[in-house]
C-alpha cells in the first residue's frame, strides 16, 4: 500500500499576501481558493511537478505563524531555482554547496522557511557516497551555472 503525503498546512497572517508571494514570486500553482464557511478559507498551493501541496487560509490552524521550518522541495537546477527566486524579488540565499547535495534557504513573509535542494546524485545514478557522484556533483554546479548565462 502506497502512503502519499498530500497537504501540508503553513501557519501565515494575511493569506493574499502568502497567496500572492507562492504564486507570483516562487512560482506555485494556484490549485483552490474556497471558503466553505465564514471561518474557513482553504487556498491550496502545489509546486510545479509536485504530488504534494502546501495549504494556507484562515481557520485551518492554530499554529502561530511563520512558525513552518524545514520545508523542502528538491529540484533539478539549483542555480535555475536561485536565479527564479532572486529574479522574483524573493530574499534568497547563495547556493551552499555539500557533498550531500546543494541547497538555497528562503522565507516566506510571515517567515515561514523553506530549503530549495539539488541532489547531484540522482541526476547522475550514482550512489551519494560513490567518489565520482561527488566529482559529477562539482561538475554539475559548473554546467548549471554555464548554461543559465
Amino acid at each position: 500500500m502506497d502512503w502519499k503525503l498530500e497537504l501540508v498546512f503553513l501557519p501565515v497572517s494575511d493569506v493574499d499576501r502568502a497567496k500572492d508571494f507562492y504564486v507570483n514570486k516562487v512560482g506555485f500553482n494556484a490549485d483552490f481558493d474556497e471558503r466553505p464557511s465564514d471561518s474557513i478559507r482553504f487556498v491550496q498551493l502545489t509546486p510545479p511537478g509536485s504530488a504534494c501541496s502546501i495549504c494556507i487560509g484562515e481557520g485551518l490552524t492554530d499554529a502561530p505563524p511563520g512558525t513552518g521550518s524545514n520545508l523542502q522541495l528538491v529540484v533539478n537546477d539549483i542555480k535555475a531555482a536561485h536565479d527564479h527566486l532572486k529574479n522574483n524579488g524573493v530574499d534568497v540565499s547563495d547556493v551552499d554547496v555539500q557533498d550531500w547535495g546543494h541547497f538555497v534557504y528562503f522565507a516566506d513573509p510571515d517567515g515561514n522557511k523553506w530549503a530549495v535542494q539539488y541532489i547531484p546524485w540522482r541526476n547522475t545514478g550514482q550512489d551519494a557516497g560513490q567518489e565520482a557522484g561527488q566529482d559529477t556533483a562539482q561538475g554539475t554546479v559548473q554546467d548549471a551555472g554555464q548554461n543559465a548565462g
